[in-house]
């Protein structure tokens, strides 16, 4: 698997996992939660810019 195929599985596994803690924390109404959700997508954002970034070199 070449790295930036590894590093967009990551940045998928992390989108998901802060979706889900995301929509958690909003259904239970944890602001906790909630960012920690967001601090995982935006994790996964940055993972999938990243491998991007390595596909163009």
């Amino acid at each position: 698997m070449s790295n930036s195929t590894s590093d967009k599985l990551k940045a998928g596994v992390n989108k998901a996992k802060g979706e889900v803690k995301d929509q958690i924390g909003n259904a239970t109404n944890n602001r906790s939660l909630q960012a920690e959700g967001k601090k995982d997508k935006a994790k996964g954002a940055v993972q999938d810019k990243i491998a991007d970034v390595k596909d163009r070199h």
